[in-house]
């Protein structure tokens, strides 16, 4: 297929213009990597996912923070998109979650940004955190909502040092509870790219996340991208 007609499809799905396909671009950050796998997220560990909805707390390191707002997007308890505008310091959400894979500040109550870090917080479990002075998540995690696919067109991993690294991409199915490598990328100090030709396929409430480990403490980076293309309806088959 040509490249010229490849651009224009992708420039019109990033434009909203092709009936049940979107994208989703997933960037994440370790500032602080070790020998042992962690995830690439906004803190130096191994993200926890969540075993049942509930609703998200949003609090501030810094009180500065209170009352500026952010906007949380993930999963409603049935796995269906959701994005809610919480207030930080503010109530719990009534709406509950399952999944959050993104949280951006919409308002700062000081400035322009937050001043401090920024956790949102569900049954305890932190499962989102914007660092200081970022203004968003970073997170390389994503889950396929329901009714949907998820199709993998690229992977980058990079790091801040001259040394070795590792970057593994993890799939875990919600039916199953576990997680499976879908790709394995080992690096000295160069960026780690992979352009899928033929889509790797996730079916809908798949777990998708970036984790890496590298010789020394460093930090790194992770991109991903998807097409999530929604599910035919079955009278659509029928037919």
């Amino acid at each position: 297929m040509a490249t010229g007609y490849i651009n224009e499809q992708n420039d019109l799905i990033a434009r909203g213009l092709v009936r049940g396909v979107s994208h989703v671009n997933k960037f994440g950050f370790n500032s602080a990597t070790s020998s042992s796998f962690e995830t690439v997220w906004d803190n130096s560990n191994t993200y926890t996912y969540l075993t049942s909805a509930g609703t998200a707390t949003v609090t501030a390191a810094d009180s500065d923070d209170n009352g500026g707002t952010v906007e949380i997007q993930g999963l409603d308890e049935n796995y269906d998109l959701q994005t809610v505008t919480a207030t930080i310091g503010g109530s719990a959400t009534t709406e509950q979650f399952i999944r959050v894979f993104r949280v951006r500040l919409t308002s700062a109550n000081t400035g322009d940004v937050n001043v401090d870090d920024i956790s949102v917080t569900i049954n305890s479990t932190n499962v989102a955190k914007i660092l200081a002075e970022k203004g968003q998540t970073l997170m390389a995690v994503y889950t396929i909502p329901n009714g949907k696919q998820g199709l993998l067109k690229k992977f980058q991993g990079s790091m801040s040092k001259s040394q070795d690294a590792v970057f593994k991409i993890l799939t875990k199915n919600g039916s199953e509870n576990v997680f499976n490598t879908k790709g394995q990328f080992g690096t000295f100090a160069n960026i780690v790219t992979y352009d899928y030709p033929i889509p790797l396929v996730f079916n809908q409430k798949t777990d998708i996340e970036m984790r890496v480990k590298t010789g020394s403490a460093a930090e790194a980076g992770a991109i991903f991208d998807l097409l999530i293309v929604d599910l035919p309806r079955l009278s659509a088959i029928q037919d």
